[in-house]
């Protein structure tokens, strides 16, 4: 058996910036255990699966399409950056003649459009709720040591836990922080988060305006650190447009590889995340 297989840097025009997924369209489904030991082979944050709904489209044709997301040990329910991957595959790789793809995911339909060099999803708004920190004050703690935090938050739908840190800390006390995954992970075992979110006010008027900066980690899902996570400015673009009072944001998620995300919070409770992709791998898997 042959399995196409693309990996692309998404939320970034480079290579080697962004997030990486391996991007596999395939004409029939697997099984439950191959999607995941190709998802560990491919060993990046996300392996996207993407299948035809109705047997008679193909890639280039059809715009409706089934979408799943493995991370190296397990199945996600949502993931943005290989959803914008998955798409920019059909678009650009196999020429789909369609203005917008719907993808049928575990979080419902997902709709993906290009603009302009780029590609917008629309995804589901995940309001985080105000919680005390000393109710994770050990997670806390591994994560950011004695620096001042000022809010925290927690989605409990997605179990990501956003931490504030105090607007008196400058940018470099975010991107200079070492976070041990295998401390992080034993220090919450309650099963409530899944994700930590670290992130801070961002410097709106020095160029090119970032309206918040974020840092995430996931090793309970076999992620240490995820370089650019759409699925975490669900979020943190709800939490960050009632603080500055906005629904058009510009992010910068600051991990070692970096990664710029637009976000549009709509009045129907959804949020439009933006942002580009560029293709470094083409390749076939042989089973």
């Amino acid at each position: 058996m042959e399995i196409p297989v693309y990996t692309l840097d998404a939320f970034t025009n480079l290579p080697f910036k962004g997030n990486p997924a391996a991007i596999c369209p395939l004409m029939h489904e697997l099984r439950d255990d191959l999607y995941q030991r190709i998802a560990a082979e491919m060993n990046l944050s996300e392996t996207a699966f993407i299948t035809r709904i109705d047997p008679s489209d193909n890639f280039t044709t059809g715009s409706r399409f089934r979408l799943r997301w493995f991370t190296p040990t397990t199945e996600v329910n949502l993931c943005g950056h290989a959803t914008l991957a998955s798409a920019a595959v059909l678009f650009k790789h196999k020429k789909n003649v369609n203005p917008k793809l719907v993808f049928e995911t575990r979080s419902g339909d997902l709709a993906v459009t290009q603009q302009g060099e780029g590609y917008v999803m629309d995804f589901p708004l995940n309001p985080p709720t105000q919680e005390d920190a000393n109710e994770f004050r050990d997670l806390i703690k591994v994560a950011v040591g004695n620096h001042p935090i000022q809010d925290v938050y927690l989605s409990a739908n997605t179990k990501k836990l956003m931490v504030r840190l105090a607007d008196s800390c400058d940018r470099s006390v975010l991107t200079s922080l070492k976070v041990d995954p295998v401390a992080l992970q034993s220090s919450e075992t309650s099963g409530r988060v899944k994700g930590l979110i670290l992130t801070m006010k961002g410097s709106p008027d020095n160029q090119p305006g970032y309206d918040f900066y974020s840092r995430y980690f996931s090793p309970w899902n076999g992620i240490p650190e995820d370089p650019v996570t759409g699925s975490a400015h669900t979020v943190l673009g709800s939490y960050w447009s009632k603080k500055l009072g906005k629904n058009k944001m510009l992010a910068y998620q600051c991990s070692s590889r970096g990664g710029e995300l637009e976000l549009e919070v709509r009045d129907d409770g959804r949020i439009n995340i933006s942002g580009q992709s560029v293709t470094v791998l083409q390749g076939t898997i042989t089973l």
